[in-house]
């Protein structure tokens, strides 16, 4: 095990997670946009009305898009799986 597999191994991490969490952060980013735009139009200054929308988009992207994020995981761990044998070299 040398320094270069360990900075890949952290590098394919890293980004596994980046691919995983970004359309949640866009889908959240935008209603939570879109929602305060509209409070600041409409002067309505409540906390609670951010949550349902955002909470039906996160919805919206585990159905859409979950089957395409439970695959990379997959395939991420069992490339982790398949890695193991170097670790302990």
């Amino acid at each position: 095990m040398d320094e270069a597999f360990l900075i890949t191994f952290a590098e394919n991490a890293l980004m596994i997670t980046v691919i995983l969490i970004t359309p949640f952060l866009l889908v959240s980013l935008v209603v939570g946009s879109v929602i305060s735009l509209l409070q600041a139009a409409t002067q309505v200054n409540e906390v609670t009305l951010t949550f349902v929308p955002k909470v039906i988009g996160m919805i919206l992207v585990v159905v859409l898009l979950g089957s395409w994020l439970g695959e990379r995981l997959l395939a991420y761990t069992a490339n982790v799986f398949s890695s193991l044998p170097n670790l302990v070299r």
